[in-house]
């Protein structure tokens, strides 16, 4: 009886932030509980700014990249336990 938990993916190259803007917090952290459509990361492409949301309400398990680092089309960001 695992957990489920489902991955969002980046849908374009580019690189991630975990912050909507320079000097905020970051959008979600370990641990914290979010809900289907939340904004979870933006991922910057050509200079256009994309925020990623969650699929599904869940707990945030792991930020699987750095902020600031740069990302493939379909590479795995962040993993959410589904709640």
């Amino acid at each position: 009886m695992g957990s489920k938990t489902y991955k969002i993916t980046s849908p374009v190259m580019g690189t991630f932030y975990r912050a909507a803007g320079p000097g905020e917090s970051p959008l979600v952290e370990v641990g914290q509980q979010i809900n289907a459509a939340d904004v979870v990361c933006v991922i910057e492409s050509m200079k256009i700014f994309t925020e990623l949301r969650a699929d599904q309400a869940g707990t945030v398990k792991k930020v699987l990249v750095e902020n600031e680092e740069p990302v493939m089309k379909n590479q795995e960001l962040i993993e959410i336990e589904i709640t």
